[in-house]
This record gives C-alpha cells, structure tokens and sequence, in this order.
C-alpha cells in the first residue's frame, strides 16, 4: 500500500475496505457529517474530498469520484490499487430511460453498458459486459425492499457525453431496455473487476428523458436518502 498518489494524498489519515463514491465531492463532505461518526478528511488534493469514519461501529469512507469516466477512472483505479480498497459503492443520480421508470425510483446497476472507449487498454478480442459483484447487487436490493423503496435492477448506460449532438442517441439504448443514464459506472465496474475487487452503482431517478421530467436541486437532497442509507448499511 502506498503512502500517496498525485491524486490522492492520505497524510497517515486511513482509508476503509469500503469506500462510497458520490461524483459531488461536497455530497462526499455531507454524508460525512451527517452519517458518519470520528470523521478523519484522507484527501483534499484538487478538492476532491475524501473522508473515513465510522457508520454504526463499520469503518466506512466515502470520497468524491468527480464527472465521467476518466475522472472515477483513476481514482477508482487508486483506491483499488494503491490503497487496498475491497469495495467501491458508487450513488448517484441518473435519468431514466424507461416508462416504469419514474422519479425518485432507485436504480440498481447491474451492468454497465457504455460508448466508452474505456475498456480497449485491456484488449479483449469481444466485447465485455462490466457487472456489479452479486452479492454486493442482493444485499442493496434486499436492503431497499427493507425500507420500502422503488428499486428496479438491471443494465444502465455511461455514457461518456452530456450534451449529445445526435438528438435520438438514447433510442436505441431505451430499445435495449437500458434502465437509465449516467457518466461513470462502466469505468468503476472495469476497474474493480480487473483488480479482483467489488463494486456497485445506486442510482436515484433524478431526471426522466423520455418525459422530460426533472426534480430541483432541493428535492434530490432529499430523494437522496434513500440511496445513501442502502450504501451505508451494505458496507462491509
């Protein structure tokens, strides 16, 4: 293990088996002060802040991944990697792509397609499906059923652009039953699963893009609790 990267600089500060990674490196900080106990910050390199503490007596960190997959790419590849890190849970927000699919729902990933070029550095003659580990996928779905959330589990889409010039580039995706729409998990799953390590994306339902339906940056405050409670209670 070493002691730092360029990109993440612990200080003799540790980092948990199990590491939470929202995008919003401030979304990080909140669920630190909020739901973390003796909170220790491991990074702020780049204010990329990553912090450890402990959730009902588990050591848990949680650490921001920033946007797309070249962002979560190395810092996920680092704390798999560098740190020892077993498991990474990303939560975050996505847009659905299908009708059942409605706001607020909570997505749980389990694969990831892309149009990502990510996966060429391991020069797979095919093409290969990043998946979540199982385990990590049952343990969130029996969580999320505990608590009475609207959970669906299935394939999601990151894609590596936001603003698209093809307007119809997410009709062959909702064709394909894709469940919904965000910018990292390929990467994550990639790297987890080259490493021998576990991962998993939860997602809530923040936009629907075939509605074009939308919740204010105040509700998904809110409508993110759900999501973090199951992350929090599945880390190991």
């Amino acid at each position: 293990m070493t002691t730092g990267t360029p990109h993440i600089q612990p200080n003799g500060a540790k980092i948990a088996k199990t590491v939470l990674m929202p995008g919003d490196p401030l979304r990080a900080k909140y669920i630190a002060e909020h739901y973390l106990e003796d909170v220790v910050q491991f990074n702020e390199v780049r204010n990329m802040f990553g912090y450890t503490g402990t959730y009902k007596g588990k050591p848990v960190s949680v650490m921001g991944s920033g946007m797309g997959i070249p962002s979560i790419g190395i810092y996920s590849y680092e704390l798999f990697n560098f740190f020892d890190v077993e498991t990474i849970i990303r939560i975050g927000s996505c847009g659905a792509l299908q009708e059942n699919v409605n706001l607020y729902d909570i997505i749980i990933a389990q694969g990831a397609s892309t149009n990502s070029n990510y996966v060429d550095q391991y020069h797979i003659p095919g093409h290969f499906a990043p998946l979540a580990d199982f385990d990590l996928i049952t343990q969130a779905k029996a969580k999320a059923d505990e608590i009475g959330a609207t959970t669906h589990v299935g394939n999601i889409l990151s894609s590596d652009t936001f603003y698209n010039a093809d307007e119809s580039f997410n009709e062959p995706w909702t064709r394909m039953g894709i469940l919904g729409v965000e910018m990292e998990s390929a990467a994550l799953y990639l790297n987890a699963t080259a490493a021998g390590k576990k991962a998993l994306g939860i997602f809530t339902v923040s936009d629907h893009l075939l509605r074009d339906e939308s919740t204010t940056p105040e509700e998904r405050q809110t409508s993110f609790t759900q999501m973090m409670e199951i992350a929090l209670e599945i880390a190991e």
